[in-house]
């Protein structure tokens, strides 16, 4: 966020908290207890946790630890408390340029653990199901793309009281990939979209945020029709697949008719060859390490020759690469440089494998460590660490268990294989760091819902304007990047099928499975807290955007120009100050 919208932002926050006191101070005082009495009114009638802003300083502890809808028990650390109980209250600007600089590094952390763990195991995998670019595309990859949106919809929707976030975030992040980011794309790189695809995503994308449209306006939902809402994504991938199949088949026919009939090389150019895209989703990251791969080979010495164990766990665990140290910005080796220390940590839990490495990126001695801290980190991390504290039958830690089971495993590991060769079973390791790299994004992504929450009461912004600018940036800024680099190396068509192929899996996956995570944690019928005008203000700007979208691109010929660029980027902005004055109170229901 920039530091203007941040100043609005906490004037006009000011100006109500201000409101709110003097409608305080205006009521008469009758007797010295009058804070405790509104604290036992507002307990009795309205169980929110935003009102402890309303109160005198010295009560709000009180009243945090008294409020149910207070309580942040997904999480490592309770912001609330220790905003309210253990800081003094003239400490709380600073508190919240410290939550703010928290939330920063916590995306940072999402983001690194999805580039550089989860989404390379997920491709192992794939790649040892042998599974095809098209299955792979709109499953393994729109995951590793999508997972810090998708846990973060999760977390949020796995409790009423903060599914505002998880409304705020998916549909603030699809109005900014398909606006913001679709038109960078167009602004960059103009070019024609692929007809077929993008009016097959759009429509998709359209009925999704219908459902959920529906689901939000009713408040609830049964366990029918979420698994209904969960099954719309199978018919997505299926429609992929057979919609590519149908294609490779004109292609095939087409390609023998010009053999047969070489006189005639017009006909094969006349069909829309390049109208499917294989992968709808893709990084900046692969195409730079194509450029490397091929590079490698340049610093391949001509001798053979073997690292000890050692020299093996030294090299492993250095995440700087000098070839590329050398040949980059200096913003970016500040970057990596803040970052160095947590790649070591996680580069010590989350074991990776590369398929297209002929060593498949087997290191012996860090490879048998991540069987005893990779397993160890799932059960301090899993559910905030609720499994940490636990004790088998009272009296032995479950987390000491595994800990001598991860020794007793590496130590037959290292026992058994050698370090020049990976084992027969090492592709085990890609779903070891798959699973490893998912509980650390679900517990990262439950501390910034948590965070989100803090920031929400303390600012007196509700959690769905909290979650279309904070939550949806966070999470979408990479992908903004990624998509518009795509671009200007000449993969326009790539970044636009990115743009709308990502956001119906997080959409259609974070509340299918977040709902369903509530409906576990409560045992009850999936309830929405929707909040207000902004919901419905949300909901519309975003099916307004693909309304426009699906209607504007086929009369543009399905030609993507910088005018249709600019559109999308002042549509964003109109949105998004809309949404504000409506946050605000200026815009609202008579």
């Amino acid at each position: 966020m920039s530091s203007a919208v941040y100043l609005l932002l906490v004037l006009c926050c000011h100006q109500r908290l201000a409101s709110g006191s003097r409608a305080l101070r205006e009521q008469p005082v009758v007797g010295s207890s009058l804070n405790n009495t509104l604290l036992m009114m507002w307990r009795d009638s309205n169980d929110k946790c935003d009102l402890v802003m309303n109160l005198s300083a010295k009560d709000r502890c009180a009243f945090v630890k008294n409020t149910p809808d207070c309580n942040m028990e997904h999480g490592f650390i309770n912001y609330l408390h220790v905003t309210f109980c253990l800081l003094p209250p003239n400490l709380t600007p600073l508190t919240i340029i410290l939550c703010i600089i928290w939330l920063l590094c916590l995306f940072l952390i999402l983001g690194l653990i999805a580039s550089k763990f989860f989404c390379p195991n997920l491709s192992a995998i794939s790649t040892s199901l042998h599974l095809t670019h098209n299955v792979a595309g709109v499953t393994f990859l729109a995951l590793g793309n999508g997972a810090p949106d998708v846990f973060s919809a999760i977390a949020a929707f796995s409790h009423p009281h903060t599914a505002g976030l998880a409304v705020g975030a998916l549909f603030g992040a699809g109005i900014f990939v398909t606006t913001v980011v679709a038109g960078s794309i167009a602004l960059v790189k103009p070019f024609a979209v692929a007809s077929r695809p993008f009016l097959r995503d759009v429509i998709f994308y359209m009925v999704a945020v219908f459902w959920t449209f529906i689901m939000l306006y009713r408040g609830t939902t049964s366990l029918g029709e979420i698994l209904g809402y969960l099954s719309l994504y199978v018919v997505y991938v299926l429609t992929v697949i057979i919609s590519a199949y149908i294609y490779n088949r004109q292609k095939n026919s087409i390609n023998s008719s010009v053999r047969s009939d070489a006189h005639n090389p017009a006909e094969f150019h006349s069909s829309d060859s390049s109208d499917e895209e294989v992968v709808p989703s893709l990084t900046a990251g692969s195409i730079q390490q194509e450029y490397e791969s091929e590079s490698e080979s340049e610093y391949r010495p001509l001798l053979p020759y073997s690292e000890s164990t050692s020299q093996i766990l030294l090299s492993s665990l250095n995440p700087v690469d000098n070839r590329k140290w050398r040949r980059k910005s200096w913003s970016w080796r500040v970057l990596k440089v803040l970052k160095t220390p947590l790649e070591v940590l996680l580069l010590l839990c989350i074991p990776v494998v590369d398929p297209d490495k002929e060593d498949r990126n087997w290191r012996r001695p860090l490879n048998c460590f991540h069987l005893i801290t990779a397993p160890l980190v799932c059960v301090l991390a899993f559910q905030s660490g609720i499994y940490g504290v636990y004790m088998i039958q009272g009296q032995f830690p479950l987390w000491l268990l595994i800990l001598l089971l991860g020794f007793f495993l590496s130590a037959i590991v290292f026992c058994t294989t050698t370090n020049d060769r990976p084992p027969k079973y090492h592709p085990l390791f890609a779903l070891l760091g798959f699973v490893v790299s998912a509980v650390l994004i679900s517990a990262a992504a439950s501390e910034v819902v948590s965070l989100l929450h803090m920031l929400g009461v303390v600012l007196s912004l509700s959690n769905t304007v909290l979650g279309l600018t904070l939550l949806a940036w966070g999470n979408s800024i990479g992908d903004c990047f990624s998509d518009i680099t795509i671009a200007r190396q000449g993969y326009p068509r790539m970044a636009i099928a990115a743009c709308f192929g990502g956001i119906i899996f997080n959409m259609l996956f974070g509340v299918g499975i977040g709902c369903l995570v509530q409906m576990v944690n409560t045992h009850t019928g999936v309830q929405f807290e929707t909040e207000g005008l902004l919901t419905w203000v949300l909901a519309g700007s975003l099916g307004l955007s693909m309304v426009l979208s699906f209607v504007i691109v086929p009369l543009s010929r399905f030609h993507l120009g910088r005018t249709y660029g600019i559109f999308l980027l002042v549509f964003y902005a109109i949105f998004l100050l809309i949404a504000l004055l409506t946050e605000f109170g200026q815009i609202h229901l008579v």
